[in-house]
């Protein structure tokens, strides 16, 4: 089943459409063949362009470059996570090499924008993991603790402080963090296809039908051509499973979101006309919400198994019913109907939350499954799988190697058994946070 390229997500409709776009037809040979082409893929590519300028790096996706998962995210760049995957992770050790891994990310997406003057609408405002019932502050404590005893900067608000900050009632608690930061992540991955060097092809809407090992390379073989190569990086994060690869230790989940028109003077006062900002849910399922720079309002607040290859239009309307009726929640005061655009994608995630790096055979590398936080962890990723793969070492791949590896899954149909049983359990338990 081929990826549509939907056209549906704000973040990408801001920008202006791409020209020269090419897709694979005919064959070829490289030194360097990566697949996928969002965060990992992309700077993967950039990596071995800077590694190996004289060897030729091909790059290529099922769909168009940055439009799947990379640039339909809600844009938040993470340096903690109270939800990583089904469950908060209550090991101090295991959290502090999670922790340690999110901020490389961090770094490593700075280093980018800084190295080429991007503009993502880059703001270090923090972010919020919220609740509307008060019995969550026993969660709040315990991440307190946990961030306590690792030195993160941290405060826990009351609902009369949350009303000034987010121009809404209905959060009654919240731990606040500094370390967050809220971005556009379509214009982030963007300028990422927008800077690679000269000895790097991509080619898009050129799905992989198949990958076979030969002695010393790789044939890949795609709808029109065939791509010959030395070595191969897999970078599909929630399409690994499909392409055969890790099959048996990630899973997809498809996520909606939808998107505000920009508020008028007079809305944006009625709530307080506050600065941008973005809460995380303290539950599982709880919906994720974002006031952004233009005054547009963010919501997410579906996960479910689905086909990750795309979501139909009534399928996705009905979603959109649950937008709606999130927002009115928060911001009773507001029209109806403010919803501009929705949008579905995937996520990958890992039995134990964490992700997948690593060589699978001699000229086989993968990268993926960030279980939600792949801004940062993928850009990282991507540039230290790319110098794993040159046969180079880093203090950052030692420390990505020190993490907990992903565990095994179950076999289907007791997978999507197991998945969409927790999913109504946790939905369950988020109802009020919708």
């Amino acid at each position: 089943m081929d990826i549509t390229n939907d056209q549906s997500c704000s973040w990408i409709n801001d920008l202006s459409p791409r020209l020269n776009i090419n897709s694979l037809n005919g064959n070829q040979h490289c030194d360097w063949l990566i697949i996928g082409a969002g965060y990992t893929g992309l700077s993967a590519a950039r990596k071995l362009a800077e590694l190996h300028p004289n060897q030729k790096i091909i790059l290529v996706d099922s769909q168009l470059a940055g439009e799947g998962a990379s640039g339909r995210n809600s844009g938040y760049l993470v340096d903690t996570t109270l939800n990583d995957g089904f469950s908060s992770n209550k090991n101090l050790n295991n959290y502090k090499k999670k922790s340690d891994i999110y901020q490389l990310g961090i770094k490593s997406v700075k280093n980018f924008i800084e190295k080429y003057q991007v503009d993502c609408d880059w703001n270090e405002a923090g972010k919020y993991f919220a609740s509307s019932k008060t019995t969550d502050k026993k969660t709040l404590n315990n991440f307190a603790d946990t961030l306590s005893k690792l030195d993160f900067e941290f405060k826990i608000l009351n609902q009369y402080e949350l009303k000034k900050k987010l121009g809404t009632n209905f959060y009654q608690i919240a731990l606040y963090t500094s370390g967050g930061i809220l971005l556009h992540p379509g214009k982030l991955v963007r300028a990422m296809i927008e800077v690679l060097p000269p000895n790097i092809k991509l080619y898009e809407n050129s799905k992989l039908l198949k990958s076979v090992k030969n002695k010393d390379s790789i044939s890949c073989n795609f709808k029109n051509g065939k791509i010959n190569s030395k070595k191969i990086i897999f970078c599909t994060n929630a399409f690994l499973r499909s392409l055969n690869i890790k099959k048996n230790y990630n899973f997809p989940i498809t996520l909606t979101a939808s998107m505000t028109r920009q508020l008028t003077e007079k809305e944006f006062n009625s709530i307080g006309s506050p600065k941008e900002w973005g809460v995380l849910p303290v539950r599982h399922l709880g919906a994720t919400v974002r006031m952004t720079k233009d005054r547009r309002i963010l919501i997410r607040n579906t996960a479910e198994v689905y086909s990750p290859f795309g979501m139909r239009v009534s399928d996705l309307k009905k979603r959109v019913g649950k937008h709606q009726l999130g927002i009115k929640k928060r911001f009773p005061q507001l029209p109806d109907h403010l919803i501009d655009s929705s949008w579905s994608g995937v996520v990958s995630r890992t039995r134990n939350g964490s992700q997948i790096f690593e060589k699978i055979d001699s000229n086989i590398f993968v990268a993926g499954c960030y279980n939600g936080s792949g801004i940062g962890v993928g850009t990282l990723f991507g540039e230290q799988i790319a110098i794993k793969a040159s046969n180079e070492n880093t203090t950052e791949i030692q420390v990505i190697e020190t993490r907990n590896k992903p565990t095994f899954l179950p076999p289907q149909p007791f997978l999507d058994i197991g998945v969409r049983t927790r999913l109504i359990y946790e939905r369950l338990r988020a109802i009020s946070e919708i």
